[in-house]
């Protein structure tokens, strides 16, 4: 039999928190990390074919990679707690955000790219100016994407007592059982829900409010 919820919420909402903030700390450090790493490489790669298709299949495969095999894999080279857990969620991260970036450089029209250069535009300038502007919309779906990811594996990398929500669900999955067991699974399986609608609300906004307005659908 479980114990009341409501009660449990009452003992525990302290803790709660502690844990969510620690959640989002994570999700928020290692998606940073993934979205300077992988628009760094859409940029390195968009216009180049062999790199841009290996970078891709690269990315794909990695993500393919079993959460909890790589998190035992990284856990003995990184030891136990953030470390593995940041590079696992970065890991994760790059396909989309590689991806997305690539599709929103090569979606800029070729005659906007040739008449800014005409204008006597730098390709860095060009880049920055032009590219950039035009491809954010769907760089930005591809941030969000990843950050759906990380709000997930983070609570996988309690495995290997990685920070966040992750650990209430795994107490209460090795306490079958127990009175509080169902309690710890509910209460940590619906926080992650609840941060990752709101974490993707916020991106909405972000992407709403940091697009061009004649960008906008």
């Amino acid at each position: 039999m479980s114990g009341s919820l409501d009660v449990f919420l009452a003992r525990r909402w302290e803790d709660l928190v502690t844990l969510t903030l620690h959640h989002l700390a994570v999700v928020a450090l290692s998606l940073a990390i993934a979205t300077i790493l992988g628009v760094l490489v859409g940029l390195l790669v968009w216009d180049k074919n062999v790199p841009r298709t290996a970078a891709l299949t690269a990315a794909g495969i990695a993500i393919t990679i079993p959460s909890l095999a790589l998190l035992a894999l990284l856990s003995p080279l990184l030891g136990l707690g953030w470390a593995p857990t940041v590079v696992s969620l970065v890991f994760y991260s790059l396909l989309p955000i590689v991806r997305n970036t690539v599709v929103g450089l090569r979606e800029v029209p070729a005659h906007l790219i040739e008449s800014a250069r005409g204008m006597g535009m730098t390709p860095t300038k060009t880049l920055l100016a032009i590219q950039l502007p035009l491809a954010w919309p769907v760089i930005v779906t591809g941030i969000r994407v990843a950050a759906q990811l990380t709000v997930g594996i983070a609570a996988i990398a309690a495995y290997v007592a990685g920070p966040g929500l992750g650990l209430y669900i795994f107490k209460g999955l090795s306490s079958l059982g127990s009175v509080n067991a169902l309690n710890f699974t509910l209460t940590g399986t619906v926080c992650v829900v609840l941060l990752a609608l709101l974490i993707d609300g916020a991106f909405v906004l972000i992407a709403r409010y940091s697009t061009s307005r004649g960008l906008r659908v």
